[in-house]
């Protein structure tokens, strides 16, 4: 059984020092790893992302994050990343991460996500260049996502999770105005995710939505938006798949 802590939306800033670390201090009680799904700043700084940095260095368990819209907001996410990195956070966007975590092989998955909308009530690739622009940088976040799982399903892991910080689906936005469900995710991350498969995916971004969902395909999908749990982090406990059999010699 692996213990998977997530959490998005935090918000740091200079002033919240200590603000999360007692409670991630414990981590090593109660899981093997920790997700940060983005808006890890409140305007994307360097210097927002050295609070975040402090939080979570030298933590007991492995630490992988995505950035999020307020990560990007300043126009210099390689910078958050970077001092994210030099903590030890392994930050992903259309690429993927193999833990091995006590004899299981655990693959991440990360690509920030876009919007765009559900089927049914979606954007599309079409009319004014403005609006085309929007909807192939979703597609693309969406392509990264499905390499980054695709390398995952390759190299067999034990168990493959997406991280992404908008939502692969509604569910999870249940209690959002219905209004601007197009800018909190879009269905082509759930595509993604289905196509490849997942043991879970977790997202943030939805403030006001809800922590349970699951895709067409049956996976698990869970909203960790700080406001949405109410705590430091939740934790998920997922069993492995069994490795299949190798034929005899």
């Amino acid at each position: 059984m692996i213990r998977v802590a997530a959490v998005g939306d935090i918000h740091l800033a200079p002033g919240a020092e200590g603000t999360l670390r007692p409670a991630f201090e414990t981590l090593g009680d109660h899981a093997d790893l920790l997700l940060l799904a983005g808006d890890l700043t409140r305007h994307g700084t360097p210097q927002e992302a050295a609070v975040v940095a402090g939080e979570v260095a030298g933590l007991p368990v492995p630490v992988v994050a995505v950035l999020g819209n307020h990560d990007h907001h300043a126009d210099r996410p390689q910078e958050v990343t970077a001092v994210l990195a030099a903590a030890g956070v392994t930050v992903l966007e259309g690429q993927a991460v193999v833990l091995d975590l006590d004899g299981t092989t655990v693959g991440v998955a990360g690509a920030k996500g876009f919007g765009g909308g559900y089927a049914g009530r979606c954007g599309s690739d079409f009319g004014e260049p403005e609006m085309k622009a929007f909807m192939r940088h979703s597609r693309t976040c969406a392509d990264g996502l499905r390499r980054a799982l695709g390398d995952l399903a390759q190299a067999g892991t034990g168990l493959r999770i997406a991280l992404t910080h908008y939502s692969p689906v509604p569910d999870t936005l249940a209690g959002e105005p219905p209004e601007i469900h197009p800018f909190l995710g879009s269905y082509l991350l759930a595509e993604a995710i289905d196509e490849v498969g997942a043991d879970l995916a977790v997202h943030g971004h939805a403030h006001l939505g809800t922590e349970h969902g699951i895709t067409a395909g049956g996976v698990r999908v869970r909203n960790v938006a700080m406001p949405v749990i109410d705590r430091a982090y939740a934790v998920y406990h997922l069993t492995p798949r069994p490795r299949p059999e190798e034929p005899p010699p």
